[in-house]
């Protein structure tokens, strides 16, 4: 609805210059006004009706547009009363002719100068201020008294000055004056109407907000009180406008920081607080169960970009002094931000480690990105850590790509195998480290990124600082924290926990499995496992398809250390030697067939195959091939 303009004139002959000015200028913007004959009392009273009726601005002059503004809070223009205005009512008057002495009434702000004015024309001109109707019967008696015989005044002192028997004469406003307020009127109710505009969105935004919203003044007393706030407080909007927050939410009050958690009417809530440079204060509460809802829509949403992490603290399985003291570490450093360094033999679980740290820390709800540095050719490598823009490369997809590092943001990136990271690469890795900035190929411009990085090796990477294979500044920009994983070996207590684990993790495979003997168990504890807990998985897999009965038993686990090959076989008197004829030839078939299905299950990757089974990539070759051989001789 478009804006309107109420024009109070108080007295007949401005109203009508009032519309003379309104169809000579206003054009279209005629319809906006309404003018109306009204001065003091009777203009408040008019006022108060017309609000209903979507006014926005008000224009009246003298003191009648000082007693609206007294009483609404529509802004009100008022039209200008100039020395001319009042000049040319004296002159028309013929009081310069007749030398008589010329009062002139009015509210201060309209017949403020007039001195000098009766100094220009030569006249004595007498000021009579008033404030209202009382006030100038009053004054007008006393100036009669001191022989005043005409008025010059607004529509008031006229009035007044005529009942009680002086001549009087109107002061008019001139055209431009009017057209200038008209003006300025319009200018003001499109601006109303644009706040108005604006207030209303602000309210369907706070009225539609999950989050109950309240809003305090610089006394404290409620100004917001949206829906969620009448749900959580149990109180109606009308019931606490306008009263103090103390007496209806005291626990609001009591808030020892900016943000902290209370308990709102039996309700866990989050509370947040906002103080506004003019005293006015927000509260946003927000019910635990709701926040929690965010943060599982936020991790589903990650999930289907795979960019989660799976594993907890709670999940690395370990009682023993190296595996806690371990766990405690990576606890304390996992509340920081800084880089973490992860040593440690192959297969001792570092990935698992690091996304417990990563669910352990404040970037939580982030992404969780992992990439293995080794899996990847230098040039691959490099447009996957920093993305590329179009047509960066030959092949490259069109629009760009991000990199890894930006999708990290706000989360945690994980560089598996850092120590094979190419020498080309460490640069632009450490420029990350410093700047917190990446750049992608063919780019032009930086992104910042705010990624948290947790780098893995199970190199010597100090060794290879000496013999320049790896980056001194970058070696020192990792190893800020730095946490070791302990090898199979020497964790042994671990192995029976183990591998009890697995069983309960495998069961699918042999659901008729139930435990593990305890002379099995003292069997696996007793192995080297060069291969660590990628080996005994490896093992425990095979163990769960050799076994019969409800329970893996110690021959089951010697048997099966027999297709780890020689290599990998434990030190335990009485393991079978591969010489062992029919049973050799029988768990090479299980090893074949488990090397098959595999693979089947992978699509074909013998890297996923190898690193599911335990082995390098180079024996599994070496196995697939003995078996071509075997089949076509």
């Amino acid at each position: 609805m478009q804006a309107r303009i109420l024009v109070i004139a108080p007295f007949p002959a401005l109203a009508d210059e009032v519309r003379r000015v309104l169809d000579e200028r206003m054009g279209k913007r005629r319809g906006l006004f309404r003018v109306v004959v009204a001065d003091l009392v009777a203009a408040k009273d008019i006022v108060q009706r017309e609000m209903k009726d979507s006014i926005k601005v008000i224009v009246s002059r003298g003191g009648t547009a000082g007693l609206i503004e007294e009483t609404t809070h529509i802004p009100v223009v008022r039209i200008q009363v100039s020395l001319v205005d009042i000049m040319r009512a004296v002159l028309a008057s013929g009081a310069g002719s007749k030398a008589k002495k010329v009062g002139v009434s009015g509210f201060e702000n309209m017949i403020y100068g007039c001195d000098d004015l009766g100094a220009l024309l030569r006249m004595k001109l007498v000021e009579i201020k008033i404030k209202g109707e009382a006030e100038a019967k009053e004054k007008i008696a006393h100036a009669m008294e001191d022989g005043v015989d005409l008025l010059i005044g607004d529509a008031v002192s006229v009035r007044v000055a005529r009942a009680q028997g002086l001549a009087a004469k109107t002061i008019d406003s001139g055209r431009q004056a009017i057209f200038q307020a008209l003006t300025e009127a319009l200018l003001i109710a499109r601006v109303v109407q644009q706040d108005e505009a604006k207030s209303e969105m602000l309210r369907a935004v706070v009225h539609q907000s999950q989050d109950a919203i309240i809003a305090t003044d610089h006394e404290g007393r409620i100004t917001i009180f949206n829906p969620e706030a009448e749900r959580l407080v149990r109180r109606v909007r009308c019931e606490v406008i306008g009263k103090p927050l103390a007496r209806i939410c005291p626990a609001l009050l009591a808030k020892p920081s900016e943000e902290d958690f209370l308990d709102l009417y039996g309700t866990k809530a989050l509370v947040k607080t906002s103080d506004l440079p003019d005293g006015m204060t927000i509260y946003r509460v927000q019910r635990i169960s709701e926040v929690q809802r965010t943060e599982q829509r936020i991790r589903q949403k990650l999930a289907a970009k795979g960019l989660t992490a799976k594993y907890h603290m709670e999940d690395i399985i370990g009682s023993s002094a190296p595996c806690e003291a371990m766990k405690r570490k990576a606890m304390r450093y996992a509340l920081t931000d800084s880089t973490i360094l992860i040593t440690g033999a192959s297969g001792t679980g570092k990935e698992m480690l690091v996304q417990g740290i990563h669910n352990r820390s404040g970037r939580r709800s982030g992404p969780f990105v992992a990439v293995n540095c080794a899996a990847l050719p230098e040039n691959l490598l490099e447009s996957e850590l920093f993305g590329y823009v179009d047509g960066a490369f030959t092949g490259a997809r069109r629009g760009g790509r991000q990199g890894l590092f930006e999708l990290a943001h706000g989360g945690t990136i994980f560089l598996d195998e850092v120590g094979e990271m190419p020498t080309s690469l460490q640069s632009r890795l450490l420029r990350v480290l410093q700047e917190h900035e990446v750049m992608k190929l063919g780019g032009e411009s930086v992104i910042p990124v705010d990624v948290r990085i947790v780098a893995a090796t199970n190199q010597d990477l100090a060794r290879m600082v000496e013999e320049g294979t790896f980056r001194a500044d970058l070696y020192y920009r990792l190893n800020i924290l730095r946490i070791h994983m302990p090898t199979l070996a020497e964790r042994r207590a671990d192995i029976p926990l183990l591998a009890r684990a697995m069983i309960v993790k495998m069961k699918k495979l042999n659901p008729a499995i139930a435990g593990i003997a305890e002379d099995a168990e003292s069997a696996l504890a007793a192995h080297a496992w060069p291969g660590n807990i990628r080996q005994l998985a490896n093992v425990m897999e095979r163990l769960m398809l050799l076994s019969d009965g409800t329970e893996i038993t110690r021959d089951a686990v010697l048997a099966a250390w027999a297709d780890d090959g020689e290599e990998n076989r434990g030190n335990v008197p009485g393991s079978p030697r591969e010489e062992d004829g029919a049973l050799h030839g029988e768990l090479r078939d299980v090893e074949e067939e488990t090397v098959r299905r595999v693979l089947a299950e992978e699509g074909g990757s013998c890297s996923r195959a190898a690193k599911r089974l335990g082995i390098h990539r180079t024996t599994l070759w070496r196995k697939i091939k003995k078996r071509e051989n075997r089949d076509n001789p």
